[in-house]
C-alpha cells in the first residue's frame, strides 16, 4: 500500500515538474508583439522583451490609442502588418522579409507593409 502510494505521488510530482517546466521561459526566449487601430491608423510595435506580456504592453503603449488592440504576439521569428484603408492583414515568418512577403500577399494588391518586428 505505501509503495502504490509512493508511486502515486512520484508519478504526480514527475508531471507537475514537467507541466512547470514548459511554461517556464527558456533562457534566450524574446517576445514581440504588434498593436494596432484602424480608426486613427495608430501603429505600435515591440521587439525582444522578457515577456509576452511586456512585448504587448509596450506595442500598446507605442501604439498611442486607447481602443488600440494587439493583432500579433511573436515569439522566435517576425511578424508583419500590411494594410490598404481599413483592410489588413497580420501574418509571421521566419525573417521579415518572410513575414512581410506573407502579409501582403494575403492583404493583396494595393496594400503596403505599416509594421514589422523580429526577435532574437
Amino acid at each position: 500500500m505505501k509503495a502504490a502510494l509512493f508511486l502515486a505521488v512520484s508519478l504526480l510530482l514527475s508531471a507537475v515538474s514537467a507541466a512547470a517546466a514548459d511554461k517556464a521561459p527558456t533562457k534566450n526566449q524574446y517576445y514581440a508583439a504588434i498593436a494596432y487601430h484602424a480608426e486613427s491608423n495608430s501603429v505600435g510595435w515591440a521587439t525582444d522583451r522578457r515577456t509576452a506580456r511586456e512585448a504587448k504592453v509596450e506595442a500598446l503603449r507605442q501604439c498611442g490609442h486607447e481602443k488600440c488592440e494587439v493583432v500579433a504576439s511573436i515569439t522566435r521569428g517576425c511578424g508583419a502588418l500590411a494594410r490598404q484603408g481599413k483592410k489588413i492583414a497580420v501574418q509571421k515568418g521566419a525573417t521579415g522579409d518572410e513575414a512581410k512577403a506573407k502579409a501582403l500577399k494575403r492583404c493583396g494588391p494595393g496594400c503596403e507593409i505599416v509594421a514589422w518586428t523580429c526577435t532574437r
